[in-house]
């Protein structure tokens, strides 16, 4: 009842379409991007809700208080303490190996603010995990989402992040000004 409602608001109500062509392994890490507003949230929830996924997914800790921490759990959230050295890509690498299936989503701007040096801990625990990364992305300006690429991890992170920024250079999204995939040169 909840997917067939997911997928009638976020499909028909609201008119996002999809194209995804790409397997969904066992185990997978998922980059979403861009992410320049709150309702990149609300999009990808309902998306995974139409389309019967669970994933898990890092949010900073500040948004886990009361009444909203317990809720963010239950959806699979993971709260993230950015002022800590802590070592959770190997942590959350150990667990998706340890795991029969393991699914992870990260935005690698790690804000909704404009940033060029994007966060490379999804790669970290794909590459220490062996798992593929699935590029997904909701462009506003097509209410697309969009997973046509999936990056294997080489171990040379420079170039397979100027891979991974440069299939995101031509979606928009909800606050275009705030996205960029900076200087891949």
């Amino acid at each position: 009842m909840l997917q067939r409602f997911c997928s009638w608001l976020l499909y028909k109500r609201m008119g996002w379409t999809k194209r995804v062509t790409v397997d969904h392994p066992d185990k997978y890490i998922i980059c979403l991007a861009p992410h320049t507003s709150n309702w990149d949230f609300i999009i990808g929830q309902l998306y995974m809700r139409a389309e019967g996924m669970h994933n898990h997914f890092l949010m900073k800790k500040e948004w886990f208080f009361w009444p909203l921490g317990p809720i963010f759990r239950a959806m699979g959230g993971i709260p993230v303490w950015r002022s800590k050295h802590t070592s959770m890509t190997d942590n959350l690498a150990t667990t998706a190996r340890e795991a029969d299936t393991f699914h992870l989503c990260i935005t690698p701007e790690g804000t909704r603010s404009l940033n060029p040096d994007w966060k490379k801990g999804f790669y970290f625990i794909a590459l220490k995990a062996k798992l593929p990364i699935l590029l997904y992305a909701a462009d506003y300006e097509r209410k697309l989402i969009a997973c046509t690429r999936v990056v294997i991890p080489s171990g040379d992170v420079e170039a397979d992040m100027k891979t991974i920024k440069l299939y995101y250079k031509d979606f928009k999204g909800k606050k275009p000004e705030l996205f960029t995939i900076g200087d891949i040169g």
